[in-house]
């Protein structure tokens, strides 16, 4: 039989996307004999947007093998339990949308269900109220999950912040150390196949030429393979997504850090803090048809909470995808794939995303169609969720101004209008097949914005009211003591330290 297994990979572009998609496809086909070189640009350094991650960070980092406590070490991390928004409903208000699940249902009513109509009688208080993640993460508490039977600190789901360039870093030494090639250098030009139209070759300026079987463009917002070389086109969501820009700064603590992002609405779009163990990482994501450059620029370094330690830097971006991620042999991840703002924190989500599927679909040297476009269809799908799940925030709002008003006056998608309009008659809410976003979520942000459902399931009629507020009660309660049991977040960072010693 003909030999058509991939024999060398070539990954154009590194930062995070590019030391991720090394990392584990090293970790991945190790024992397949395939070579993996990784190209990148002196002059292109990592888009630090967005540092704050999403629980599926610790499946890639546990799928490794690195040890969490090294990492968060080396990349100076601090632990993630949700994100805490400020003055976005209507200003004055705060709400937290926390990590992991809901809480128990009771038979087959599933929490939500229950404690709405507690809420709507006055008889049930936030949703976040029965978080652990949500009250550990407003008290400054962290633990990882232990061994507590019968008790919330069994399941605690938790991601990292970090500094984006530390965390390439290491993953660099991650895939060097199994194999992984590393050049310099700067592409110049693509070949690509007369008859295929796949991608021979690439050229680098110093004069050498690179071929591999499979390409994997990390290139950033350009899209050197994907889009100059395939010409692959990109769905512009500028029509959906209203910011286009983004500063962003680095300022000193001014107390221990919180484990959570902090997440502020401003006049012409949202501010971020993200606290790392050495200093926060800020940014203004804005709309630049409502304020200008030098308007943000003041409004990002009055909002600072700590004196400044970095210049800011600019960035400018097309909100939305490329119309497919893997075109012919070239497999686009990171910004080359598309960008969704980091309101939510799903950028390296995607990355992490797009390997995974990779993986699943590894072709050989033929790229059969049939798996090409199943991959397509899969990260489409997943490109499309989270813009739902960023529209929603956008667009059900209080706040005044000109910016939010024309928020509110962006068309739903016909998916995003289903999921409001099910919450809203009976607070039901429904999730496809492998949806990333969690059943807390839409909660917390639905109840955050003030969508209030006008009615509760009626099934829930079938239960015993006072069990059900006793239920509701033993669950908060239950969070409480645990969290009280919960050492501080910069106590169990250094303590980290500790075990490392």
């Amino acid at each position: 039989m003909n030999d058509r297994r991939i024999r060398n990979i070539a990954i154009v572009g590194g930062g995070t996307a590019g030391w991720m998609a090394a990392a584990g496809l090293a970790k991945s086909l190790a024992g397949l004999g395939i070579q993996i070189r990784l190209i990148e640009s002196a002059r292109v350094g990592t888009v630090g947007v967005g540092e704050a991650t999403i629980p599926p960070i610790m499946d890639f980092i546990r799928q490794l093998g690195i040890a969490e406590d090294e990492l968060v070490r080396d990349v100076q991390a601090t632990y993630k339990l949700g994100i805490g928004y400020r003055d976005w409903t209507r200003p004055g208000h705060f709400y937290f949308h926390p990590f992991g699940p809901t809480g128990p249902g009771i038979g087959a009513i599933p929490f939500q269900a229950y404690w709405l109509k507690m809420f709507l009688e006055g008889h049930a208080a936030a949703p976040e109220d029965y978080s652990i993640q949500a009250v550990a993460a407003i008290r400054g508490r962290f633990t990882r999950p232990v061994h507590a039977p019968n008790t919330p600190l069994n399941k605690i789901a938790y991601a990292l912040h970090f500094d984006a360039s530390s965390f390439a870093r290491y993953l660099r030494e991650f895939a060097q150390a199994r194999g992984v090639q590393r050049t310099v250098g700067d592409v110049r030009g693509v070949a690509l196949n007369s008859q295929s139209g796949c991608v021979e070759s690439v050229s680098l300026a110093s004069g050498e030429s690179v071929a591999a079987d499979l390409f994997i463009d990390c290139s950033g917002f350009r899209g050197l393979l994907i889009e100059d070389a395939l010409h692959t086109g990109y769905e512009n969501w500028a029509h959906w997504l209203p910011c286009d820009r983004a500063l962003v700064a680095h300022s000193e603590h001014e107390n221990a850090p919180d484990p959570y992002t902090l997440v502020t609405a401003r006049d012409a779009g949202w501010q971020w803090r993200i606290p790392l163990q050495h200093r926060n990482g800020n940014g203004y994501v804005y709309g630049s048809s409502f304020i200008s450059d030098a308007a943000a620029q003041n409004t990002l370094l009055s909002g600072l909470e700590g004196p400044r330690v970095s210049e800011p830097m600019a960035l400018r971006f097309t909100p939305g995808r490329r119309r497919k991620a893997w075109n012919r042999n070239v497999v686009a991840l990171g910004l080359a794939a598309g960008f969704l703002e980091p309101l939510e924190a799903t950028g390296i989500y995607l990355i992490q995303r797009g390997i995974a599927m990779l993986l699943r679909f590894f072709p050989d040297r033929d790229f059969a169609a049939a798996d090409i476009d199943r991959y397509n269809r899969v990260l489409e799908s997943e490109f499309n969720r989270v813009r739902d799940f960023l529209l929603l925030h956008y667009t059900q709002t209080e706040r005044t101004g000109a910016f939010w008003e024309h928020c509110r006056s962006i068309p739903l998608t016909d998916s995003l209008l289903e999921k409001i309009e099910l919450f809203r008659s009976h607070g039901r809410i429904l999730r496809e097949d492998a949806e990333l976003f969690p059943v807390m979520s839409w909660l917390s942000v639905m109840i955050g914005q003030n969508i209030i459902p006008r009615r509760y399931d009626p099934l829930v009629d079938g239960l015993d009211a006072q069990k059900v507020r006793s239920r509701l009660e033993e669950l908060r309660s239950g969070i409480a003591r645990s969290v009280e049991s919960m050492p501080g977040h910069w106590d169990f960072i250094q303590g980290a330290y500790a075990r490392q010693v």
